[in-house]
């Protein structure tokens, strides 16, 4: 679709690479070498969008002391990118519908109207379709910029980009702050499996650009080429952990995907050895011959409540 001149809906959650997503489509398109004007519609307190978008001439309003060009004039022959399309004001709206219907405008203050050849590519966080139904945005601007929508899943729907994003980060951070780079200024840094493992289970809420703030703070942090979970942030070891689907029966669902698998695996494995141990971690970190501070993470991750269950066995004892 890049190529086209059509108008283009982003929507996906806040953080999934909206507009990256729209950079990639104007640099694929014949606008290519012509400007990418990215227009945040929240950060643009309402009074002053107006004149922000179509520009103003001198004296239209307190303030103007010259003539100033709006984004669209600037973005001629080119694309504007408006991220967060649906909080701007009804009336800002209206005039935005013109300027899509008849490729002009008029600027604040003018008689004249401007001409432009812009494409336009929106994005939202929110159900727009919603705030049509609830009067908050005008069902033909909907259905103006709704020609071509684009879905961006969020991240916990595509795990598997995961390892190539985390990649990625390393190569631009480590770069970034000179650590961690072979002879041809490659990043050796990685995480260890367990790290990696942590990683996997988050279902980050906040999407690509929560994940590239964890892994620029574990290149900051990170005191040898192989990164443990004692950089991660605190959060993504106590925040819920790795959730494990069961169907009526307790077992395992036929769709259970391979990282319920295996979470499931280590879970029965490490209660069976903290059982056998009497629910002492340290006993069952040897029997599982590994760190003390790695079975701390996993019964984190794993949501294993070790306190009820020891107290419950040091029940069971008593009564015996």
């Amino acid at each position: 679709m890049a190529p086209s001149r059509a108008t283009i809906l982003i929507t996906g959650e806040t953080g999934t690479g909206k507009e990256l997503i729209a950079k990639a489509v104007h640099s694929h398109s014949t606008r290519s070498e012509q400007p990418f004007i990215a227009v945040n519609s929240s950060s643009i307190p309402s009074e002053l969008l107006e004149s922000t978008l179509f520009g103003h001439v001198r004296g239209a309003f307190t303030g103007a002391i010259a003539s100033r060009k709006g984004y669209f004039e600037l973005a001629h022959r080119g694309t504007i990118f408006f991220d967060e399309i649906g909080t701007i004001s009804v009336e800002t709206q209206a005039k935005l519908l013109r300027v899509i219907q008849d490729r002009e405008f008029m600027p604040v203050g003018s008689s004249e109207t401007v001409k432009v050849d812009v494409r336009i590519v929106a994005a939202t966080n929110a159900d727009l379709k919603r705030a049509v139904d609830e009067g908050r945005f005008r069902e033909d601007l909907y259905y103006r910029l709704n020609v071509i929508n684009l879905v961006l899943p969020p991240l916990r729907d595509r795990r598997e980009d995961i390892p190539l994003l985390i990649d990625y980060f390393f190569q631009k951070y480590c770069r970034e702050n000179e650590k961690f780079l072979d002879a041809q200024g490659n990043p050796t840094l990685r995480f260890d499996a367990d790290a990696m493992q942590i990683v996997l289970d988050h279902n980050w809420p906040g999407n690509v650009r929560e994940l590239e703030n964890v892994v620029e703070r574990a290149v900051v942090l990170a005191g040898a080429p192989g990164v443990s979970a004692d950089v991660l942030p605190d959060y993504l070891l106590t925040a819920g952990g790795m959730r494990v689907r069961r169907d009526e029966s307790g077992h395992l669902p036929a769709d259970a995907s391979l990282f319920e698998v295996v979470a499931d695996f280590e879970r029965r494995k490490i209660i069976e050895a903290l059982e056998a141990s009497n629910w002492s971690q340290t006993e069952a970190a040897e029997e599982l011959r590994i760190p003390l501070s790695t079975l701390n993470q996993k019964i984190k991750r794993l949501n294993i409540d070790v306190r009820r269950r020891g107290e419950k066995s040091k029940g069971h004892d008593a009564s015996v």
